[in-house]
């Protein structure tokens, strides 16, 4: 492993360790506001290390800084030569950024479910990238004591969401007096809701008052927060070895959206250019999946592989086209080779049969 990669990747597990410390502090004072800041920076050094350690960049041609935390969460989401993140992932990374920006810069009142739930999960995926990246189990570099303690963990976000809108509406009755309290706690639920949903940006007023007449009137909040109904909590183990995961439920949607959509979420974009997304020409492609160029040709047009644009896409450079492949379609040949038979498939294929 490369130094700039150790340094990294050393600077993550500090945060990493620091933000599980301040969630466990037997006092108040700034601990949200502080445990979100670590996690995110854990994060960001942790990707940066990610990426330099497959090989990719971290600075821009002619830049003196380095990519920011969504170029990073960019990357690893959607370059095919470096990927190592889900949309799962990315979801729970995007909603901690988002958290992070809020507490850092305006007002947050994170409720406790909230809090541990985003930071139990960080943990998670912290232990998950560090194994499937680096090979290295989180265990090694922490004492398996580091772990965010709760009195009461949620069990069921249904539940947990539920509960705080309740709180939310007592906070907007008339009379109460406590309106500026109710949409500090409404920012953090319309941040989530919105970067689950592929929006980036925190929340305007007149977006937080629209979400606060709905509350109003409608009684079930799943219709105010779709996004936030969406997602689901998985729990496994106990103690220190504990994972609990974020994961959108099967069938909800994932908004895609071009590079470059003003306010769009980098969890919404799925390639980072398109060189860097369709990586491979067809000699490699056939070097991957060990076949010739003809009879790996003959493969791909036998699986329609042309017609599918997250494989295969014609890139004009100049006034030259260029054919290239996604890893996708590496992918999706090794899947099927086992039950083709590449004769018939060279018969019906090949260059005298296009």
């Amino acid at each position: 492993m490369k130094r700039e990669t150790k340094q990294l990747l050393r600077k993550a597990i500090d945060s990493l360790v620091l933000s599980v410390e301040v969630f466990n502090r037997p006092h108040d004072r700034g601990r949200v506001t502080t445990t979100l800041i670590l996690l995110d920076h854990a994060f960001e050094m942790l990707l940066k290390s990610a990426i330099r350690h497959k090989g990719g960049r971290i600075h821009e041609p002619r830049a003196e800084n380095t990519i920011g935390f969504d170029a990073c969460v960019r990357v690893a989401l959607s370059n095919g030569q470096i990927k190592f993140l889900s949309e799962d992932q990315a979801l729970l990374l995007q909603s901690i950024n988002s958290l992070r920006d809020a507490a850092q810069h305006y007002i947050l009142e994170l409720s406790e479910g909230q809090l541990y739930m985003q930071a139990q999960a960080g943990l998670t995926l912290f232990r998950d990238l560090l194994q499937t990246v680096f090979g290295k189990k989180l265990q090694v570099a922490l004492p398996e004591r580091v772990l965010p303690l709760a009195t009461r963990p949620p069990t069921d976000l249904e539940a947990l969401f539920t509960a705080e809108v309740d709180e939310i509406r007592k906070l907007l009755k008339p009379g109460s007096r406590r309106q500026s309290d109710a949409i500090a706690r409404l920012r953090p639920l319309a941040i989530l809701d919105s970067a689950i949903r592929g929006e980036k940006g925190q929340i305007g007023p007149a977006d937080l008052k629209r979400a606060k007449e709905r509350l109003l009137k409608d009684r079930d909040w799943k219709a105010v927060f779709p996004g936030v109904s969406s997602i689901q909590m998985t729990a496994t183990g106990t103690g220190p070895s504990l994972d609990l995961r974020l994961v959108k439920k099967e069938g909800a949607p994932v908004q895609l959206v071009p590079e470059g959509t003003p306010g769009a979420a980098v969890v919404a974009i799925k390639r980072v250019n398109e060189l860097d997304f369709y990586s491979l020409g067809l000699k490699q492609l056939a070097k991957h999946v060990s076949l010739t160029e003809p009879r790996a040709l003959a493969v791909v047009r036998h699986l329609g592989l042309q017609s599918d644009s997250d494989c295969f896409k014609a890139l004009s450079l100049g006034r030259q086209e260029h054919k290239r492949y996604s890893q996708h379609a590496i992918t999706k040949i090794k899947a099927a080779l086992p039950g083709l038979d590449l004769d018939q498939v060279w018969r019906e294929h090949g260059p005298k049969r296009r």
